[in-house]
Parts: C-alpha cells; sequence; structure tokens
C-alpha cells in the first residue's frame, strides 16, 4: 500500500483514528483529515480526544466535554461537570467523571453497566470497559458481552474498531480480540506486544517492568486508577495584558485618550496614503492582472487571467531561445519549423471557418496539412489596442508561446498533446499540435446536449487519463513542470478518448525539492485557481492539484467551476458540491445527465467524490500528491468493472 502524507507541521501530541478520518492535537488545538469537515472553534484547546463517526469529542483543559461536528445524536447532548476521560464509539460517546464513574450519551444500545473504570473501548453499538480491579465487563446489541473465557483476566489497556474488541493481558503483555466471527476460534492474536508509548513521565505511574521494553530513562505509563491526572499547567499571562498596578488604580486619563485618537487618526491617513501611491503605482504598471472567467451566460470556455511575468526578450534573445529549443526536439524527435505560407493555405489564411477554440496566447484552428495530416494550429492573436497595451500583450504572446515551446519540446508522453512544430515568421508566432478529434473535456461536460461519455466508468478513466498526464509533469520531467492552468477545457480527448492534457503557455519549471516554492503572483483561470497560491503567491505543485479537483467536482456534478444558481447567483462548484460529499449525500449532486450509478458503481463514484474534497482543501499541505490521485483513480476504475468492495478511509493512506 502506498503511502500518503496528510501533515506536515508542529509535533502531534495525539493522533487518533476514527472509521473514515483522523484527527489529532496540535498545541492542543483540533486537527482533523481525511473527510471530517467542520471549522473547530479557536478556543476549543483539548487535552484529549475521541473520534467518532462524523464527529469528534474531546475533554478541555478544565475538564469539561465538548463535541464537534455532524452527529446530531452526540454534538449538543454533552454531559455536564468534569471529566478525565472521553471515548466514541461509531454513533455514541461515553466519559468517565474525576471519580471514575460512567456517563453515555447518543444513540447508545444496551444496559450501561454499575461501578467505578479506568477506561473505555467503544464500537458500533457496543461498548467495553476496564474496570478499576483490572477486569473488563461488556454490554450492547444482541447483549454483547465479553467472552466467558475471557472473564476474570486482567487487562492493562483496550481498545475498539467497530465491531473488533481488544485488550492487552497484564500478565504477559498479550494481545487478545473479541466481538467479530474472525476470533470465535482462537482469542489471542499476538503473544507480546508493547503495551503503549513509551514516554519520559507519567501522569500516575509507569507500568512495571516497561523500562526494560523501552530502555534508559522511559517507561509505559499505567492507566490511572481512581486519581485524577494532574492539570497541565495554565498559560502565563501576556507581559503585554497585565495590567500594572499604577494602571489598574489611575485608569485612562485625558491626556492618554487624547494621544490615543491623534495616533490611530495618523496611523489611519498614513495607509490611505500608502494605498493611494499603491493603487496608482499598480494601475500605470500593471501589476496583476485578474480577469473573469467570461460571462456566466456563455456557454464558451472560461477565459484565462494571468499576469506577465517575465520581461519580454529583445528579438535576437528570442531567436536564440526558439534555435535552443528546436535543437532539443519534442521528447521524441526533432520539432518541424513549418512554412507559415503552408498553414495560411491550410487554414484559409486563418478564416473563422477554420477557427475551433481558443488557448493561452491565441486562437485555435483545425486544418490538413498537404501531407494528409489532421493538426491543430495555435496562433498568436494580434493586438489592435493602444501601443502601450500592444506592448504588453506582445510581451504576453511571447511568453506563452515560448512557455508552451519550452514546455512541449522536452515531454513526450500519452497523456500530454504532442506537439509537432512551430512556425515564427516576423510577427506570427504559430505552433503545430496533433488534431485531436473528439474535442474538449469542457465541451462535453457543459455544451454538448449529448455526448458520449455517459458513463461512471468513461468519466472515471478520462479523470484517470488527465491525472496521469499531469502525474507525468510533476514527477518525472526534470526539472518538474508546474502547469497553473489546470482546467476542464484544457483536457482534449483523441479519436480513441484518451485524454490529453493541453495548453501550457502558463506553465513554469517547478522548484526540484518537494517542500520548497516558487514566489511569485498568481495566474490561472478563475474558479480553478488555488486560493493558497493566490493568497500567498506561493506556486507548488499542490496548486495544479487543487484545480484538478475542481475538474473532478466538475465531472461528478455536470456543473461549472463558476455557474449561477437557481435564483441567478453566481456559485463556485467547491462550495456547492463539497459539502454534500463531506455528508455522505453525493447522491443528490451528481450529473443528472448520466444514468444513476449502480450499487458497484456508487462506492467508486463516492470515493472519487471524497479524493476530489481532499484536492480542494484550503492547505496545500493538507492535498494528495498526483501520484496518489492516479493510485485511487486506478482503484475507483477497478471498482467499477470489477466490483471489489471500497471503503470511504482509502482514498489515501494514514500518516
Amino acid at each position: 500500500m502506498s503511502s500518503k502524507r496528510i501533515y506536515h507541521g508542529p509535533a502531534i501530541r495525539e493522533l487518533v483514528a476514527g472509521n473514515s478520518h483522523i484527527c489529532g492535537l496540535v498545541n492542543g488545538k483540533l486537527e482533523c483529515w481525511q473527510g471530517l469537515r467542520f471549522n473547530p472553534s479557536m478556543d476549543h484547546k483539548f487535552s484529549s480526544i475521541a473520534v467518532g463517526e462524523n464527529f469528534v469529542c474531546g475533554v478541555s483543559e478544565v475538564r469539561k466535554i465538548s463535541c464537534l461536528g455532524n452527529s446530531t445524536s452526540v454534538v449538543g447532548k454533552e454531559p455536564n461537570g468534569t471529566y478525565s476521560v472521553v471515548s466514541a464509539g461509531f454513533r455514541h460517546a461515553c466519559a468517565l467523571s474525576l471519580d471514575n464513574s460512567l456517563v453515555c450519551w447518543g444513540d447508545e444500545v444496551g444496559e450501561k453497566p454499575q461501578g467505578k473504570f479506568i477506561s473505555l473501548a467503544l464500537g458500533e453499538n457496543r461498548s467495553c470497559a476496564l474496570r478499576l480491579n483490572e477486569t473488563v465487563v461488556c454490554w450492547g446489541k444482541k447483549n454483547f458481552m465479553l467472552p466467558e473465557s475471557l472473564q476474570g483476566t486482567y487487562f492493562i489497556a483496550i481498545e475498539a474498531k467497530r465491531s473488533v474488541f481488544c485488550g492487552v493481558v497484564k500478565s504477559n503483555f498479550s494481545l487478545y480480540c473479541w466481538g467479530n466471527d474472525i476470533f470465535q476460534s482462537n482469542y489471542m492474536v499476538f503473544k507480546k506486544v508493547i503495551p503503549g508509548p513509551c514516554r519520559s513521565k507519567c501522569s500516575c505511574r509507569p507500568l512495571a517492568g516497561t523500562n526494560l521494553i523501552c530502555g534508559g530513562q522511559e517507561s509505559i505509563c499505567e492507566t490511572c486508577k481512581g486519581e485524577t491526572p494532574p492539570l497541565p499547567p495554565p498559560s502565563p499571562p501576556s507581559a503585554v495584558l497585565a495590567p500594572s498596578p499604577q494602571s489598574q488604580s489611575n485608569g485612562w486619563d485625558k491626556r492618554m485618550v487624547a494621544f490615543l485618537v491623534v495616533g490611530c487618526v495618523g496611523s489611519s491617513a498614513l495607509v490611505l496614503v500608502c494605498c493611494f501611491f499603491l493603487y496608482r503605482h499598480c494601475k500605470g504598471r500593471g501589476c496583476r492582472r485578474v480577469h473573469d472567467s467570461g460571462r456566466l451566460d456563455e456557454t464558451g470556455n472560461p477565459a484565462e487571467i494571468g499576469p506577465s511575468q517575465r520581461h519580454q526578450p529583445a528579438a535576437p534573445v528570442l531567436e536564440r531561445r526558439l534555435s535552443h529549443l528546436v535543437s532539443l526536439g519534442n521528447g521524441g524527435g526533432p520539432l518541424e519549423e513549418f512554412p507559415l505560407q503552408m498553414l495560411l493555405e491550410a487554414t484559409d489564411k486563418f478564416s473563422e471557418d477554420h477557427k475551433i477554440g481558443t488557448g493561452s496566447f491565441g486562437s485555435v484552428y483545425r486544418a490538413t496539412l498537404d501531407d494528409g495530416r489532421d493538426v491543430a494550429i495555435k496562433r498568436a492573436e494580434i493586438s489592435m489596442s493602444s501601443p502601450y497595451a500592444n506592448s504588453r500583450r506582445e510581451e504576453d504572446k511571447d511568453n506563452a508561446f515560448l512557455n508552451e515551446l519550452e514546455a512541449l519540446s522536452r515531454l513526450n508522453h500519452k497523456n500530454l498533446v504532442r506537439l509537432l512544430g512551430f512556425c515564427e515568421d516576423s510577427n506570427e508566432r504559430v505552433l503545430v499540435y496533433e488534431y485531436m478529434k473528439n474535442g474538449n473535456l469542457y465541451d462535453h461536460l457543459h455544451r454538448f446536449e449529448t455526448s458520449p461519455l455517459t458513463s461512471w466508468p468513461e468519466r472515471i478513466n478520462v479523470a484517470l487519463h488527465a491525472a496521469r498526464g499531469i502525474e507525468y509533469l510533476h514527477v518525472y520531467a526534470v526539472p518538474p513542470i508546474i502547469h497553473r492552468d489546470i482546467k476542464s477545457s484544457n483536457i482534449l480527448l483523441d479519436a480513441t478518448w484518451t485524454a490529453k492534457v493541453s495548453d501550457f503557455g502558463l506553465s513554469l519549471m517547478g522548484p526540484l525539492d518537494d517542500e520548497s516554492h516558487l514566489s511569485l503572483l498568481a495566474a490561472g483561470t478563475v474558479g480553478y485557481m488555488d486560493p493558497e497560491y493566490y493568497r500567498l503567491q506561493q506556486l507548488t505543485t499542490k496548486s495544479d492539484v487543487y484545480s484538478f479537483g475542481v475538474v473532478l467536482l466538475e465531472m461528478l456534478s455536470g456543473y461549472k467551476a463558476i455557474h449561477k444558481n437557481e435564483n441567478g447567483v453566481p456559485r463556485n462548484v467547491v462550495d456547492f458540491v463539497v459539502p454534500y460529499i463531506a455528508q455522505d449525500e453525493i447522491h443528490r449532486v451528481l450529473d443528472p445527465k448520466l444514468p444513476p450509478p449502480t450499487p458497484f458503481e456508487i462506492e467508486a463514484v463516492a470515493y472519487v467524490g471524497y479524493l476530489a474534497v481532499d484536492c480542494v482543501s484550503l492547505e496545500g499541505r493538507d492535498r494528495p500528491s498526483m501520484t496518489d490521485i492516479v493510485n485511487s483513480l486506478e482503484r475507483a476504475l477497478a471498482a467499477c468493472l470489477i466490483h471489489p468492495p471500497l471503503s470511504r478511509s482509502t482514498t489515501g493512506s494514514s500518516t
């Protein structure tokens, strides 16, 4: 099983896995991955947590219990009082008070036992607890109880996950499990296990003999029995916030108020003046040009946005770069330089009848060459605006032209559109590609009333092809290439319905170090652009992952990246579709143009939905890599075709 890094940051003090998501404590604050979607309040600082199905409960530093999530049977039903332990089952939770009494709430099944306890293990509709005398009692659905042969056995720790309950025997540290039919014949799973993490300090006392297991000065901590672990030390008060005795007695005088008012007014004026000059500077220099994605009532492709990020090279420099790129070839042979006259004849002087679309730096035309080859020809537009604007457009044209030529001249992959050659003649900038007979994915999703892409396996297969092309750019190209404009209109389909990534006009050579980034102004297409890249202006391969996640949401829902809701108000597909997927209601937003998925297909479709949600996580570090995405889409496609079982938790392996 391939690994997937889901967290990079400060040390995680506690890590707990639920059925379909993982949560941890980072500096006392809650962070969750793999599907659980909520925004925990910054005021929630926990000393311990427990994860159920679509909810998380935690014990705060003042020993109060709070639960967060979507489970109405648990969230908002927390008991009052102070507690030392909380545990979560599938749809219920239990806690131990400071005197070791048991309290449970939610969809609890069975009669709760009486007595004092030191730890809990909750599964689906069933529960177990460890008594003060270190024996275990169980209760729940269908009169669930501890197997008779294990009654009277002393345990030092117990855990549960759905139907499986396990405990570490105190006498020999062996692991016994029960609750599932596979353990009927033999409850012992391992003869000896390490019963817990090695720690340098224990809240109550170390477990006897475990210093030999841990080695050195560390031991495994024993569960506190009838004792309240000490509260963590309170955070020291801020020196800035601590008032001096003088300020407490005298308060604010008139002089201080005057200074405060004058300071605030002066600071505000300074900020306004700086903003004004910054605005004038940007207006004159074109700091950032963020265009919209076209009229919402149009059916055409969204328009690109992006700044001009390099200075226009002088003509001799441009020629030298062209000469160098031509010598590199296209990864499979030398690039062909086409005469302008040949292209003019093939396109009837670039007539509208031959025009089939637009790209990053110009229009795209279909043509048949003299040798019978069907090709797509991309020609840079000729600007008719002012000299200054014309200079800027020429700058953009040459940059996009060279970017695309530079990228495709050294790449050769079946899921990338193949560049055949170019034409550079006086003011003309033209690239010639293989012709993609079945157009682009955007049209099949949003423009055509009928499309051959009418089954879920076909759509997942197209997504897989595109993912393999992007993976090649990120992983196998040296240096890696960040596309920056992944969208459905840039995924083309050939005569055999093989999807290929196109339009490298905004692409950049990425950093070799996977943890580093490029710092530059944002560029891309509205609706697909990574919000982290736009906000921080730090570009990584995870920016392409976000854009691809938007494409996945388009393919699942049939909605455009930016579309109008039933009231005519513009809406983003991420904001609209992701909440339904997170609440396991993807069936409510599936594309109605496709037949409802079969029982086997719905698992794969939901699986792709969870993958898309991970791709559009707000922070890049929470998104999967393109290799993870390829592996996940391969599993989803296999599920559609072969019908193996899939679980939501396999959209990526845990930490």
